[in-house]
C-alpha cells in the first residue's frame, strides 16, 4: 500500500498550491481518498473527501469556496488525488496527509501516507 502526498512548500497568503497524493497498491475501485491537516497545538481536521470512481466529493466548511478536490483514474495501478488550494490563510498552514477509506466515505481511514508541509508566509 502506498499513499505518497507531494506538493507542500511555502505560500503567500493568498497564493496557491497543489498538493498531489499518488494511491496504489491497494483495491482502487473501492477505496474513497481524503485529505486531512494537522496545525502545531491543534487536532487533525479532516478536509476533503472523494468517492473511489462517480466523483462525488465534500470539502470542510473551513476551505468550501477556497480548495478543490479531484481524482484521476485513468492509470488501472495508480490513482492521484489533488487537492486544488486557492486564496490561501494563515490558518491553513498545516501538514497535510491523505487517505484511504474502504467504501465512498472518509469516516474510518485505513490507510495512511506521510504528510506534506504547507506554510504560508505574510
Amino acid at each position: 500500500v502506498q499513499l505518497q502526498a507531494s506538493g507542500g512548500g511555502l505560500v503567500q497568503l493568498g497564493g496557491s498550491l497543489r498538493l498531489s497524493c499518488a494511491a496504489s497498491g491497494f483495491a482502487l475501485d473501492y477505496y474513497a481518498i481524503g485529505w486531512f491537516r494537522q496545525a502545531p497545538g491543534k487536532e487533525r481536521e479532516g478536509i476533503s473527501c472523494i468517492a473511489p470512481r462517480n466523483g462525488d466529493s465534500s470539502l470542510a466548511d473551513s476551505v468550501k469556496g477556497r480548495f478543490a478536490i479531484s481524482r484521476d483514474n485513468t492509470n488501472k495501478t495508480k490513482d492521484t488525488v489533488y487537492l486544488q488550494m486557492n486564496n490561501l490563510k494563515f490558518d491553513d498552514a498545516a501538514v497535510y496527509y491523505c487517505a484511504a477509506s474502504y467504501g465512498s466515505l472518509c469516516n474510518i481511514m485505513d490507510y495512511w501516507g506521510k504528510g506534506t508541509l504547507v506554510t504560508v508566509s505574510s
